[in-house]
């Protein structure tokens, strides 16, 4: 006889046949869109009165190629840029660092002093545009630039508003790229969520990501949980530091992962939504409703995305983005069709920017706010998804919170395990991804790939010499001396780093200040 299938989401929740009203359990009313606990939306009229974002990521070469491509994608378009940094700037090296042969330009834009910002966004008034930023241990410094930039322009700090990430435990988690302790990486955090809220009030001072969880492995669970423990966290130092809570966490938003699971996806963004709003609540004490609100940006899961006839990744990406949409997502950036091969190139981030526009104008599913709400199926799931999360966090708040299960290995081991046994069901049929283990076909080697030339990054290390010839040197190396005074101290880091940038000292040395005084974080 055979065995009968179980049928469960990829976090391991059971599915039924079907759902009745019986199965919705929730003690949470559903309520209104825009209202506590922000179950339907975080807004009341949500993509009627205004779409989400289409924030497309982008970045690499040099400043001048990143910036081609912004212009192109705003003409197409778009209406929020996202900067993907190359990994040198992202580990705070120079282009001539040898650390940085063979990663110039290559997964982002190559970054090392304000002059490339200023090429970066040449065209591009910062006070008409939102900008969103990937960057994480280096985050103030390229905060800074963006900020040296926007004065430059003569635009009122008051109404640049965009996002950095600055989410670095998730760096320990599940990316790597830290450069400092835990402890000191926490203080740059906080230093710049009480820097903005002073001059910088309507910018978002940390994306807390739960995507690179996900693209490391995790479920669907693990990555709500994991990213609202780390956010947890963020508060709890923030507090620590002597922010009231309602003077930041407004300014706190979200990034999540938009997996394969499409009704799994929905529930999650619902669930994280109203653990979010009791958390700030009922934890912290929050009167502000903005402070309970969890805004998010979602990007189509990276990981899931096929070097196999890569055109099945189109209507892949579009069920992904779908499920980011009817979830309730404030911005969005959907992966291109050759991302698993290479960059995209302009042909496909334009389909990819398509797609959004096509679910926004021509789904029809934008006309009623939270069209999902009041499914059994659903509603279900979502309050699945909230206890399971709650059980993680719970866990995590006994070791101590976040920092501490970090140390313990616990969210390694745990999104190892369930990264195992996803390739496990992959490897053994028991899940099946098309074109890679199933409806296999023989193709040829794609053509027309983007390719980031070698010569990258001659050019940018020409261009550094040439800024660190001209600038006034002596101004450089006081400012870089006041900001180690500063990181030996407990003066907030950012008014020197702000100097140091204005003075064009370069992301290299003003990492290696810090580097001198704090260490490396092995």
């Amino acid at each position: 006889m055979a065995t009968k299938k179980i049928v469960q989401t990829d976090s391991g929740i059971p599915i039924k046949e079907f759902y009745l009203p019986s199965d919705v359990t929730s003690s949470e009313p559903l309520g209104e869109p825009g209202a506590y606990p922000f179950t339907r939306g975080v807004y009341p009229s949500m993509y009627r009165s205004r779409l989400w974002t289409m924030r497309q990521y982008a970045g690499f070469g040099t400043a001048k190629q990143s910036n081609q491509r912004y212009q192109y994608l705003l003409s197409q378009g778009t209406t929020g840029l996202s900067v993907a940094f190359d990994l040198p700037t992202q580990m705070g090296f120079d282009s001539d660092h040898a650390m940085s042969e063979g990663e110039v330009g290559k997964v982002g834009v190559a970054i090392d002093t304000l002059a490339d910002m200023e090429t970066l966004f040449d065209g591009i008034e910062l006070q008409k545009i939102t900008t969103s930023m990937t960057i994480n241990a280096t985050a103030a410094i390229l905060l800074c630039m963006y900020v040296a930039l926007a004065k430059k322009q003569h635009a009122d700090l008051k109404k640049i508003s965009g996002t950095i990430q600055n989410d670095i435990l998730k760096e320990y988690i599940a990316r790597g790229t830290y450069i400092y302790p835990p402890q000191q990486s926490m203080r740059l955090v906080t230093d710049t969520f009480v820097w903005c809220s002073e001059n910088l009030p309507n910018w978002n001072t940390i994306s807390i990501s739960g995507y690179h969880i996900r693209e490391a492995g995790s479920t669907a669970v693990q990555e709500l949980a994991f990213t609202l423990a780390n956010a947890k966290e963020y508060v709890h130092a923030a507090i620590s530091a002597g922010l009231p809570v309602d003077s930041f966490a407004p300014r706190l938003s979200f990034f999540f992962n938009a997996h394969n699971n499409f009704f799994e996806e929905v529930a999650k963004f619902r669930a994280a939504r109203r653990l979010w709003a009791t958390i700030m609540k009922e934890e912290f004490g929050a009167q502000n409703p903005d402070s309970m609100r969890l805004r998010f940006h979602a990007q189509t899961g990276g990981s899931t995305l096929a070097a196999q006839q890569i055109d099945t990744n189109v209507p892949r990406v579009t069920l992904q983005a779908l499920a980011a949409v009817l979830g309730g997502c404030q911005s969005l950036h959907t992966n291109a069709k050759d991302e698993a091969l290479a960059l995209p190139t302009e042909e496909s981030a334009r389909l990819a920017l398509r797609t959004q526009q096509v679910i926004a104008f021509e789904s029809g599913v934008t006309d009623t706010v939270d069209p999902m709400a009041g499914s059994f199926y659903v509603e279900s799931l979502t309050s699945d998804i909230e206890q399971r999360a709650k059980e993680y966090l719970a866990k995590i708040d006994a070791m101590g919170g976040s920092v501490k299960a970090i140390e313990q290995n616990f969210f390694q081991l745990e999104i190892a395990d369930s990264a195992y046994k996803y390739q496990r069901a992959i490897d053994e049929k028991e899940k099946i991804i098309v074109g890679v283990n199933a409806y296999t076909v023989s193709e040829s080697a794609t053509e027309g790939l983007l390719k980031v030339d070698e010569s990258i990054r001659e050019e940018q290390i020409t261009r550094l010499k040439n800024i660190k010839s001209r600038r006034d040197n002596k101004t450089v190396t006081s400012s870089l001396t006041a900001l180690k005074k500063a990181a030996q101290g407990k003066e907030n880091l950012l008014p020197s780093m702000l100097h140091s940038v204005e003075a064009y000292a370069s992301i290299g040395e003003i990492s290696d200040a810090l580097r001198s005084v704090w260490g490396l974080y092995e």
